[in-house]
């Protein structure tokens, strides 16, 4: 009994003896960097909150100046793009307020909470609407200075409804998409954008996303401003061509003008 007894406490010390070691190890090494890698997250998310407060502000500040000037309704693409920046600052800070509080998540509750909330697609949904809604109005822009004539006749108020909510429905859709095929719940933490069946199925989501997201928008900027650029220039010659002319006009009316005046002040000072 004594040596079984005298053979636990041994192997406790031992235990013990290399837990303490294994503890001094880890502070010299790993066990800082993971301090200090945590300590660097939550002060990362907490600059990140304090900026989506800013953004909140900064865009409700201007969504109600343009309904207290009543530009909301001439202006609808602009007033969409506020409220998709407004949602997307508002999902910021909700969602990076809950990711500190780091919640163990389980079962369905958990499954949903990770793909609607903590997967950060509202964020996301909302940037990527955001964008293609940026698209629409360089369009829109583009159609009002290269085709005036075009633009009055087919883009009507319900084509600009139609435009906007194609861009919350393309923002939102693909995102919900991705998410709800490479995200799970392991070990309690939500794990997004991380799970896909193969390497090639995510190369394809990631492809697809840069390819229209970036690759396509920003090709549309480029092409729809050029032509912005240069129908006024076009018009701007066109405007000094005409008052080239209307000056070569003038000068002759001007000197016919000053003669006669010169002419009445002779006969003027003849009679006198």
């Amino acid at each position: 009994m004594t040596e079984e007894t005298s053979t636990v406490a041994h192997l406790s010390d031992d235990a013990i003896t290399t837990h303490e070691i294994d503890k001094v190890q880890a502070t010299d090494g790993n066990s800082v960097v993971s301090s200090y890698s945590l300590g660097t997250d939550f002060y990362l998310r907490i600059a990140v909150i304090v900026m989506g407060v800013v953004g909140t502000a900064g865009n409700a500040l201007i969504l109600y100046a343009l309904i207290a000037s009543k530009q909301h309704k001439k202006q609808a693409l602009i007033v969409n793009q506020n409220v998709l920046d407004l949602a997307s600052s508002i999902f910021l800070v909700i969602i990076y307020s809950v990711q500190i509080t780091r919640p163990r998540l389980s079962g369905v509750l958990g499954y949903w909470l990770c793909i609607l909330l903590l997967s950060e697609n509202p964020i996301w949904s909302a940037t990527n609407a955001s964008m293609v809604n940026l698209a629409i109005i360089t369009i829109d822009r583009y159609l009002k200075v290269v085709y005036p004539v075009f633009s009055r006749k087919w883009i009507r108020p319900w084509v600009i409804k139609l435009a906007m909510a194609a861009a919350w429905f393309i923002g939102f859709a693909f995102n919900t998409i991705v998410v709800v095929f490479s995200s799970a719940v392991i070990d309690g933490d939500c794990h997004s954008y991380e799970i896909y069946n193969s390497q090639v199925e995510s190369m394809i989501a990631t492809l697809f996303y840069l390819g229209f997201f970036y690759f396509i928008i920003l090709i549309i900027f480029i092409f729809c401003y050029w032509r912005i650029l240069l129908a006024i220039r076009r018009q701007a010659r066109v405007m000094a061509s005409h008052s080239a002319a209307g000056r070569s006009i003038a000068n002759p009316c001007q000197r016919i003008v000053r003669h006669c005046m010169d002419a009445m002040q002779y006969l003027l000072s003849a009679e006198l």
